[in-house]
């Protein structure tokens, strides 16, 4: 019997186990999924929790179990190491070591405050705030019930960061929420970002920075977060300059998992070197790679480790068989970006093509419209999530293609 290993239960590992489920042959194959927890948190729900449009963990949090197949094997524990020269994974639950035949890394990646100075001194949580935890994200949302305003500056410390419009979305959300309380007036909003512009990419940067200037919330760019210093509430960046705030709203630098670093796969962020179009491990022939665990240029996002799912399964299918592995993954992502006032913008772009207008995924139908605002995006965003428990998790069929389609698409 063969044996598929696969490290971490996330988003990633939980699309793949489902789909290889569906596909291989239970007497033939044994698959195995590690995490250290039986908690499955839908993330992007974090970023609605500090404006009440989500109440709490509930609204957020499932069990793994839940969206596992029964004949895949679910072990709750720590990992202590990868051993790939010996085909096996040590972990700390009776020290066990796990042998495999192919392994296939889903262990995401997570916020590293403490890689910037001053950040996580005393004004951790009191003054400085996150969003992309859960801990920090319920922190906020108690803060924001008591604030009574004052300079509120969003920071992204550095790049990569996980779902790249979510800062962008933050400060929307926050312009409609502070307008709810009658108290925008009362509030600066203020973003400072190392990119050059509002988003990665520059149509979309163009638009989106517009959409910035017209809810007169101030964009500070190439503005690179050397330290926080939280007595004169300051962020400091490596030129320099400087940016008072009253609140901080942090995005820290974002990590592989320090198992990586153990294991000695890792780049200096702790992501594995992968193939760019297969999604095999650079360095290792039995190895895949997706999700945020990638150091591939592609966004680190929900619709990207679906995408990676799409890609992986057919290529995987070919691998087993000895045929060779194609080059099909291009990078696509997809993301809903929260506008405030119920309406919301939706991008659809990969490596080479940057997000465009048009309408999605019905050429000329829709229902979406592509990087313009509208009221059905907004609720698009918030169906997701009934899709992404109901659809995405147990890797039933989605109505888009893995591979970006330029249908319905204006140049």
């Amino acid at each position: 019997m063969k044996r598929i290993l696969i490290l971490g239960g996330g988003t990633a590992g939980t699309i793949v186990a489902n789909k290889l489920y569906q596909e291989l042959d239970p007497e033939n194959w044994k698959i195995t999924v590690v995490d250290k927890d039986d908690v499955h948190f839908y993330q992007p729900g974090f970023l609605f929790i500090p404006f009440g449009i989500y109440k709490g963990k509930r609204d957020v949090m499932r069990s793994r179990r839940r969206y596992m197949p029964r004949s895949v094997e679910l072990i709750l524990s720590e990992i202590e190491i990868i051993e790939p020269d010996k085909n096996q994974v040590i972990i700390k639950k009776d020290n066990r070591t796990l042998p495999y035949d192919f392994l296939i890394i889903t262990t995401g990646s997570h916020t590293a405050p403490e890689e910037t100075p001053g950040l996580t001194d005393h004004g951790w949580r009191k003054s400085i705030f996150d969003f992309y935890t859960i801990d920090g994200s319920l922190a906020l949302s108690k803060k924001l019930r008591t604030w009574e305003g004052g300079r509120m500056v969003l920071n992204i410390t550095e790049m990569p960061i996980k779902c790249p419009v979510a800062p962008l979305e933050f400060m929307f959300l926050a312009d409609w929420y502070f307008h709810e309380h009658n108290m925008r007036d009362k509030v600066e909003l203020v973003m400072a970002t190392p990119l050059d512009g509002a988003f990665t990419k520059p149509r979309a940067s163009s638009i989106l920075g517009n959409i910035l200037e017209e809810k007169n919330i101030k964009l500070v760019t190439e503005f690179n977060t050397g330290e926080v210093d939280p007595d004169s509430k300051q962020i400091i960046s490596y030129d320099e300059r400087k940016v008072d705030y009253d609140l901080l709203i942090s995005i820290p630098t974002i990590m592989g998992s320090e198992l990586i670093a153990r294991s000695g796969m890792g780049d200096e962020l702790n992501f594995v070197p992968t193939e760019k179009h297969t999604l095999k491990a650079r360095d290792f022939d039995n190895v895949f790679v997706l999700g945020d665990a990638t150091n591939l240029p592609s966004s680190k996002a929900g619709s990207v480790a679906h995408f990676e799912g799409e890609v992986f399964l057919e290529n995987f299918l070919r691998y087993i068989d000895g045929l060779d592995l194609l080059p099909t993954f291009d990078g696509h992502a997809n993301c809903y970006i929260e506008s405030g006032f119920g309406k919301g913008f939706l991008i659809d772009f990969n490596y080479d093509v940057e997000p465009l207008p048009g309408m999605y995924p019905l050429p000329g139908i829709g229902p979406f419209s592509l990087l313009q605002e509208s009221r059905m995006n907004h609720w698009g965003k918030m169906i997701f999530r009934w899709m992404y428990w109901n659809i995405l998790l147990k890797g039933k069929p989605m109505p888009v293609t893995a591979e970006l389609s330029m249908a319905g698409k204006w140049l």
